[in-house]
């Protein structure tokens, strides 16, 4: 183990602990409301690891009983909003309440139906759900990271295999996650294409499986809409949009929106950028588009009396969060106004969205 990885599981343990809990308790009762300060949780796949062990664990955000903890603290000592009452906000049209969180879920993992969305439902939570439209109606099409982890971690080969990201060993289990991360590492580096083009040889060689979608289906997707679930855009094949041709982010972003409204109705212009890639231009095609707001993932709350409306920060959660650090992301610590997007707490710690 590495001493970033190494640092990062001791954080992990320090933050579950009793005297992690006692100081962020005691944080709690000390805070002053903040009226304007908005937290944006973001969530991937509730599950337990062992049900789907060749999609990649590393999404888990946590497991249905640790869900449902983290949901019932919200209830209790937080005001969940919806995205129409953050558009309202976002219009002028309504006030921001202090304590106010919004649940997001990227990807439309099955485990959402399964897990997440009874354990929300129960507790009146509002939750956004963002889908990548090209997922869906394909029940062959799985994503790169998912496809890319169950070969490496199926695969009978002990040998090395050869790669543009070096010569990766396959010979243990640590072997293979290790092989995992750096070719991640490796295709972050690569455009889209290059890297898609990676992902099938390593496949190939490997002899994969055949793709499988772990991706909820239309009719599914109908169904938790019409249950009260808001769907989203998230693009339509989840590229890295800084790393496509210019004329095809318009495709990804456009489409997505216009892909939920052909098969769901009528759907918010609100965007999530998948794994937070943007740039400029990415941004100016949602507002050309008409687009209200579009979620980044800068860890962070948001000031909405200065906040960059197209990069709204986002808290991930991840499995080694634990509510008590989740607790300390909420807190209303004062902004700093010189940060890019206006404001709001920033934390350095927890494992981040990685795809």
């Amino acid at each position: 183990m590495g001493g970033s990885q190494a640092l990062r599981r001791s954080a992990s343990v320090a933050a579950r602990g009793k005297a992690f809990a006692w100081l962020v308790a005691g944080l709690e009762r000390a805070a002053r409301p903040h009226p304007h300060l908005l937290a944006v949780l973001t969530y991937h796949r509730v599950d337990d690891p062992s049900a789907s062990p060749l999609l990649y664990p590393g999404l888990i955000s946590a497991q249905p009983a640790e869900f449902e903890e983290q949901m019932a603290f919200l209830a209790s000592q937080c005001r969940p909003i919806s995205l129409t009452e953050l558009r309202a906000v976002r219009r002028g049209e309504a006030r921001l309440e202090p304590r106010s969180v919004l649940v997001t879920f990227d990807d439309g993992y099955r485990d959402f139906a399964e897990h997440a969305w009874p354990i929300l439902k129960r507790y009146g939570i509002p939750v956004t759900l963002f889908v990548p439209t090209a997922y869906p109606g394909d029940p062959h099409s799985a994503f790169w990271w998912d496809r890319l982890y169950g070969a490496l971690v199926s695969t009978g080969r002990r040998g090395p295999i050869a790669t543009s990201a070096g010569e990766l060993r396959l010979a243990t289990a640590a072997d293979r996650l290790q092989a995992f991360r750096r070719l991640r590492r490796h295709l972050r580096a690569l455009s889209h294409d290059e890297a898609m083009r990676l992902v099938d040889e390593v496949c190939t060689a490997l002899a994969a499986p055949a793709p499988t979608s772990a991706v909820l289906g239309w009719p599914e997707l109908r169904a938790l809409a019409a249950d009260g679930v808001v769907l989203a855009p998230h693009s339509r094949s989840h590229p890295l949009l800084d790393r496509l041709p210019r004329q095809a982010v318009r495709d990804e972003i456009v489409g997505s929106l216009e892909d939920l409204e052909r098969e769901i109705g009528v759907t918010p212009p609100v965007f999530a950028y998948p794994a937070g890639a943007q740039d400029a231009y990415v941004a100016g095609i949602l507002e050309e588009a008409g687009f209200e707001l579009a979620f980044a993932t800068t860890r962070g709350t948001n000031d909405l009396r200065r906040a960059d409306w197209m990069r709204l920060r986002r808290i991930n959660v991840g499995r080694a969060s634990g509510l008590p650090l989740i607790r300390a992301q909420l807190l209303p610590w004062w902004p700093n106004p010189r940060t890019p997007n206006g404001g709001g707490s920033r934390f350095s710690y927890g494992h981040g969205f990685s795809i």
